[in-house]
């Protein structure tokens, strides 16, 4: 296959195309919170359908990021990634005409499948298609640009829904999608793994689908007929994904990864810090908007200096976990995000937001800031070479299945409810936040490795987690690190 130079006119095609395919699904990632507000007031939902309006886009992204690298590998990169468009295009239409919460959460389940394609093609088609020497600047660059999306998503959501309507906050991304499909079809050249024979593992996908699902659908329901067989059928789906994988071919796991004890490290590091990042976000946008009075707007410009602090100090940070290894930042700065969400446990109702919650916000920052490139360097030196796209694309899923078990168990365990009683539920989950968070620290001290470890990808400087490639078979040093 043709491969292109970096700085020519195919050159800013092919990463033309890959950012604004994967902008789409950044942008959802970081504007649906803001708008949640105002989704439940025109659509009559309730808290549990705003929790399916988020989990239900992860549910599908988290379960099927792997097999979405996977099927880019054997059918071709470009067409999988024009197929995602295609789906989250269709979906996002339907998120911005669907006329009640249940056709809400059912284009939100479709606009998952459809980010499970764009996410990890998005730097396939870079790392395939720029010539080696300037693979890393690609990736550079596109990395860059996807954190001034996410740094511009909640802002931009909020002005969409304040001054319009929420469901601009899905019908903006038609005119991308469209664009990056145009884009695509002129500049990215087909692509496939050589060495990628064999079927796509439908079987690991489904079982992680179904086991996934039935147990937030008890988790967030709670009651009824079907929570029980839910519930059941999910955990049983989920004992079963691990005896499927051994026998593949070509799993979506590779069952070889866990015996690495960095790489059980890193990744248990990964879900609790994340699922920590994505409860609190939630949680916050709702009480900042419902009981403090704020609008769409101010909701998401107050947790605007998060995604700032991330993109002026991740490459210092990876490159400070060189020197170090990567058990000192990844112990501490789970710790100190920890911190940062017990600050903001300490709002109450007229606190101005410069002295009660820009400090917690902050401090959050300044912890995943620390966290974010020492874990996905630690993550990838855990593994040989051979192994780094399927343990890139496996903790990316992790971090996604963090933030939708947390949507779904926190207001459980806090006690929050729609009501009078909905700031004090949500100052109790933040502290259990806290102390998750901490808890991925702890994970960190006891089983990552002291040794220093090369950068060995672009860490994205970006809450939401978004996927490196979980199908690269070959990675450039980062000039990141």
């Amino acid at each position: 296959m043709a491969t292109v130079t970096f700085r020519t006119t195919a050159g800013r095609g092919v990463l033309a195309a890959a950012v604004l395919g994967s902008g789409v699904a950044f942008l959802d990632a970081t504007v649906v919170n803001v708008a949640l507000p105002a989704i439940g007031e025109d659509l009559d939902a309730g808290l549990s359908a705003l929790q399916w309006v988020l989990d239900g886009y992860l549910l599908t992204l988290g379960a099927l990021l792997l097999l979405g690298g996977s099927l880019g590998d054997l059918f071709g990169r470009r067409l999988m990634f024009l197929a995602g468009l295609a789906a989250f295009s269709v979906a996002s239409a339907l998120c911005g005409l669907a006329p009640s919460a249940g056709y809400l959460v059912a284009a939100r389940v479709l606009q998952g499948a459809g980010g499970a394609l764009l996410v990890p093609g998005s730097l396939a088609i870079l790392s395939a298609s720029f010539r080696a020497e300037d693979r890393s600047e690609a990736v550079g660059a596109w990395s860059g640009l996807a954190g001034v999306t996410t740094a511009l998503g909640p802002f931009a959501g909020g002005w969409l829904v304040d001054a319009v309507s929420w469901r601009l906050v899905f019908l903006v991304n038609l005119p991308l999608a469209a664009l990056a499909a145009v884009i695509a079809l002129r500049y990215v050249p087909e692509s496939r793994d050589p060495a990628g024979g064999g079927r796509p593992d439908w079987a690991g996908a489904v079982l992680a689908t179904v086991g996934l699902g039935g147990v937030v659908f008890a988790l967030i329901e709670r009651s009824g007929a079907a929570v029980a067989p839910a519930a059941v059928g999910g955990v049983a789906a989920l004992a079963a994904f691990p005896l499927v994988e051994r026998r593949r071919a070509r799993p979506l796991v590779p069952p070889s990864l866990f015996r690495s004890r960095q790489f059980l490290g890193t990744n248990l590091t990964t879900l609790a810090v994340y699922a920590a990042l994505g409860g609190a976000l939630f949680l916050v946008a709702l009480d900042l908007q419902t009981v403090l009075g704020y609008s769409a707007l101010e909701a998401g410009a107050a947790m605007l200096p998060i995604t700032l602090i991330l993109l002026a100090l991740s490459a210092r940070a990876g490159r400070l976990a060189r020197r170090t290894g990567p058990r000192p930042p990844l112990t501490v700065g789970p710790v100190v995000a920890g911190a940062g969400l017990l600050l903001l446990s300490g709002l109450d109702p007229g606190d101005r937001y410069l002295t009660a919650i820009l400090p917690g916000v902050a401090v959050l920052g300044l912890g995943m800031a620390a966290t974010v490139a020492p874990l996905t360097s630690a993550v990838l030196a855990a593994v040989d070479e051979q192994h780094v796209g399927a343990a890139s694309g496996f903790n990316n899923a992790v971090a996604r299945v963090g933030g939708l078990l947390a949507v779904a168990v926190l207001p459980v365990l806090a006690g929050v409810e729609t009501g009078p009683g909905f700031h004090d539920g949500v100052v109790t989950a933040l502290r259990i936040t806290a102390g998750l968070a901490a808890a991925g620290g702890l994970s960190s001290l006891l089983l990552v490795g002291r040794a220093a470890v090369p950068l060995r990808s672009v860490p994205l400087p970006d809450v939401s987690h978004a996927c490196h490639d979980p199908c690269l078979r070959e990675r450039s040093p980062s000039p990141a690190g």
